[in-house]
Order: structure tokens, then sequence, then C-alpha cells
């Protein structure tokens, strides 16, 4: 039975697939102009990509954005993601950089959730998802390949070694070359549903993976991001067709 992972009011791990939209603005004025639309549209999570944000290095800028957008999301779960240039993210950092990033978000006390790369130094990796533990933030531990899918059972391990690492829910996103690819995703998430402790996210970029972003309630993703105005990866859904889609895949 996989756990449910509870962010604010939604549960992450039952039901059909929640819904998360992007944040990506470069200045607070952006930012904060993102959040009407996105609550008009709804969602479940908002993803705020700070590393869109051209004042992120600046510790004081970070934590008064952060809270001004928790302020005017209201009740909706917020997810803060630093995504490195390495994975598809718009600012090269050294881990040092990258870790005390997180660390200023966690001291901010204004997020919900968030995303921690796994490829890091794995020592620095534990130290974060413990510092986010004390601060009753949830983990999504992360992986994204731009470039290729690996095997099922690269992907299957990939997963398993984030909820080694202690992550609340695993997140792998791949880029598929061929209908092939998109079936070994489906394949390894329903492998990482059935053997895993801990709710995964996963999804195969692109229009070939678009397919991934509908099935996740029937293959075991629990989290599908869609766009409510820009998008922040390649294949991502507008919100409005989203939910639809999902609703009428849902099993009963």
């Amino acid at each position: 039975m996989t756990p449910i992972v509870k962010l604010r009011d939604i549960e992450l791990g039952t039901g059909r697939p929640k819904i998360a939209v992007p944040i990506t603005g470069k200045t607070i004025a952006d930012i904060l102009a993102a959040v009407e639309p996105i609550k008009a549209a709804q969602p479940d999570v908002a993803e705020w990509r700070i590393d869109f944000f051209k004042d992120v290095t600046n510790p004081e800028q970070l934590k008064s954005a952060g809270q001004q957008l928790r302020q005017a999301l209201g009740d909706i779960a917020l997810l803060t993601t630093f995504r490195t240039k390495g994975e598809g993210g718009e600012l090269a950092l050294s881990d040092t950089e990258y870790f005390k990033l997180c660390d200023t978000v966690l001291d901010g006390g204004f997020t919900d959730a968030l995303d921690v790369e796994r490829y890091h130094d794995e020592q620095a990796v534990k130290q974060i998802v413990a510092a986010a533990h004390e601060h009753q933030v949830v983990v999504i531990m992360s992986n994204h390949d731009f470039d290729k899918t690996p095997a099922v059972a690269e992907i299957v391990k990939r997963l398993t070694s984030m909820v080694d690492y202690g992550a609340d829910v695993a997140k792998m996103a791949v880029m598929p070359q061929s209908v092939e690819d998109v079936l070994t995703l489906l394949t390894a998430t329903n492998i990482a549903r059935q053997t895993l402790p801990q709710p995964v996210i996963t999804m195969s970029m692109g229009d070939l993976g678009k397919v991934s972003r509908l099935a996740g309630e029937v293959f075991g993703s629990c989290l599908s991001f869609a766009t409510v105005g820009a998008a922040s990866a390649p294949g991502q859904i507008a919100l409005e067709n989203l939910r639809p889609e999902l609703e009428d895949l849902k099993l009963n």
C-alpha cells in the first residue's frame, strides 16, 4: 500500500493525479502577476521555478518573494524548485551554492514542498532532506534526462535511490526518442508504484510523451504538470485541457 503524502489539503498517492502548474517569472512583479490566473484555474499545486527569478541568489530577496507568493496563493500548495542548468534549468550553480539556496528556501518558511535533485553530493542531499523534514517540508526528489530514456531497470533504480535517501516523493522525467521509450517510462512507473514505499511522479517529455501526463492514475504517477501561461518543460498540456482528460481516464 503506497503511503499518502499530504501537501496542505491535497493527498499525493491516491485517486487521480493532482495537477501542478509552474510559475516562471523573472521579477517579483512577474511572479505575483501570475497568481490570479493560476488561482482562477484552481490547480492543486503551484511550482515556483526559482531558477527563473533574477534575484534568486540574494537570500533576502528570495525570502521576500517567496513570502509574498505564499500569501498571494492562499490555500494552493507551493512546491519550490531550483532546476540546475545540467537538468534543464536556467542557471548553473556549484553544489555549495545549490544547497545554500535550498537552505534559504527552508529558512524563509514559505514553501510546502522542496524539489531536491538526487545527483548532487550524497551527504549534502541527505542533509537537506533532514533539514526539510525538520521544517515540516515535503521533499520531492528528482532527476531529469533531457536527452534520452534510460532502461526500465535504471529508471526504477534511480527512483528507488531517491526513496533510500529519504524522499517523500520520487520524481523522474525523461525524453523519448521513440514510442518504445514512452512504454519504457510507463513500465518503470508501474514497477516503481508496486515496489516502492513512497509515491512517484514520472513523465515522458515532448509531444511523444504527452500520453504519460494523462495516464498517471493507471500507471502510478501521482502528479502531472500543466500550464496556465508559460510552460516550464516540453510537452506540458494546458490545465483547462488536462483536467477533463484526467477525469475521463479516472479509475472507478
